[in-house]
C-alpha cells in the first residue's frame, strides 16, 4: 500500500467555498473601510454604498455601532476574513488540523455570526438602514458559520464516537437549512420594519 493511498481524501468544495466566502467577505469588508477613509479625509464624500435614504452605509459608520471597540468595525471584517481564507488554502494543500484548532476556529466564526446578528438587528431596528456592503458581509459569515459548525466532528476530522460523529453528520448534512433559514429570518424581519421590497421595487 502507498502512501498516496492512505492519504486523508482533500475536502476541495469545502475549502473553495471557503476560500471564495473569505475572499467576498474581505472585499466588501475592505470597501467599506476605504468608503469610511474617504468620509474621514472628506466629509462632504459621498460613499459609493448611499444609493437611497434606505440603502445607505453612511448612517450605519458614523454611528457607535459602527465603531463598537472603539474603531471601525471595517478594520475586524478585513483583518478576520484572512482566516477562512487561509484555512481554505491550507485545506487544499493538504493541511489537517488538530481538534483544538477547529475548536479555536469555529469560535471565531461563533463570534463573527453572533457580531453579524447584532449588527443586522441595530441597523434595521436602530438606524432604519441597509448596507449594501454591510449585506455582502452577513450574506457570507452566515454560510461560513453554518458550513463549518458540525464539520470536523460530521466527517471525521475530530474523532468522536460512533454514535456523536453520526449526529453531527446529521447536524452538517443540513447546514443549507440553517443557511437559508437565517436568510429568511433577516430578510422578513427587515421587510416588515424597513419594507425593503418596496424600495428595491420602486421605479
Amino acid at each position: 500500500m502507498t502512501f498516496d493511498s492512505v492519504r486523508p481524501r482533500r475536502p476541495v468544495g469545502f475549502a473553495i467555498l471557503t476560500i471564495v466566502l473569505g475572499a467576498i467577505g474581505w472585499f466588501a469588508a475592505f470597501e467599506l473601510l476605504t468608503e469610511y477613509m474617504k468620509t474621514l479625509s472628506n466629509p462632504d464624500y459621498a460613499p459609493n454604498c448611499n444609493i437611497s435614504i434606505l440603502v445607505t452605509c453612511g448612517p450605519n459608520m458614523d454611528s457607535w455601532q459602527g465603531s463598537l471597540l472603539g474603531f471601525s468595525n471595517t478594520i475586524i471584517g478585513v483583518s478576520a476574513f484572512i482566516a477562512p481564507i487561509a484555512v481554505g488554502v491550507a485545506l487544499l494543500a493538504g493541511a489537517t488540523f488538530d481538534r483544538w484548532f477547529w475548536i479555536a476556529y469555529r469560535v471565531g466564526l461563533a463570534l463573527g455570526f453572533v457580531f453579524i446578528l447584532w449588527l443586522a438587528y441595530q441597523s434595521v431596528f436602530s438606524l432604519g438602514t441597509l448596507c449594501p456592503w454591510c449585506i455582502v458581509v452577513w450574506s457570507v459569515m452566515t454560510p461560513l458559520f453554518w458550513f463549518s459548525a458540525f464539520r470536523p466532528e460530521g466527517v471525521g476530522d475530530v474523532r468522536l464516537g460512533d454514535t456523536a460523529a453520526r449526529r453531527f453528520g446529521e447536524l452538517h448534512s443540513w447546514a443549507w437549512v440553517f443557511v437559508v433559514v437565517t436568510f429568511i429570518v433577516i430578510a422578513a424581519v427587515a421587510q416588515f420594519r424597513l419594507d425593503w421590497i418596496a424600495e428595491f421595487t420602486r421605479p
